[in-house]
């Protein structure tokens, strides 16, 4: 494990729930020295190095996010691949091979991988991933060890409600959306877990 700036964290997806980094961004400012340090040291970024040695984020993007924006410069990072001496083109197909990226914008659009954001905190805001969120917090589905899975229910979710456009349609929207999430049409999802008892 070592430490990385955040800064020099590239991301591999295109959009994030802004949501839910409030969320996060609110713990960690409430956390200060060895108790804001273990929370850092309790969620590695995974990283896959790029061109140049560039390192590319594969996961918790949320966190990474949250942290620079409670005004914390570094992270510990896991080295997860070396892909530096690929070329751009090269890389990003090893990447999607992988299931290392998801290169889809907050309508669900597949973009370039040229149009991937610079820097981690820059990524869209994409409210039906805030949702994905929500809906597997409140027990709508497990969380499950499957490479973009947040995402599979964003979509899920986008294709089947209406985007929220305040606080209270939100708040209104997980409750459908955790019906949703457990109903058959749910079903193959990961993390399903079908009607509640």
């Amino acid at each position: 494990m070592k430490t990385l700036k955040i800064d020099d964290l590239r991301p591999t997806q295109m959009t994030h729930g802004m949501r839910e980094i409030r969320n996060k961004t609110e713990e960690y400012r409430t956390l200060s020295g060895h108790e804001l340090e273990m929370a850092i040291a309790e969620k590695p970024i995974p990283v896959v190095l790029g061109p140049k040695g560039a390192p590319f984020a594969i996961d918790h993007h949320h966190v990474a996010t949250a942290l620079w924006r409670a005004d914390v410069t570094s992270v510990h990072a896991v080295l997860v691949r070396d892909l530096s001496s690929l070329s751009q083109a090269d890389f990003w197909l090893t990447m999607e091979n992988n299931r290392w990226t998801y290169p889809y914008d907050a309508e669900g659009r597949r973009t370039p991988f040229s149009q991937m954001p610079t820097h981690i905190w820059e990524l869209a805001d994409d409210e039906f991933r805030s949702l994905a969120a929500s809906v597997r917090d409140a027990g709508g589905y497990r969380k499950v060890n499957v490479p973009l899975e947040e995402f599979r229910w964003a979509d899920f979710f986008r294709c089947n409600l209406h985007r929220p456009s305040s606080d209270d349609e939100f708040q209104a929207l997980v409750k459908k959306a955790i019906k949703l999430a457990q109903s058959k049409t749910a079903l193959g999802l990961p993390g399903y877990i079908g009607p509640s008892e």
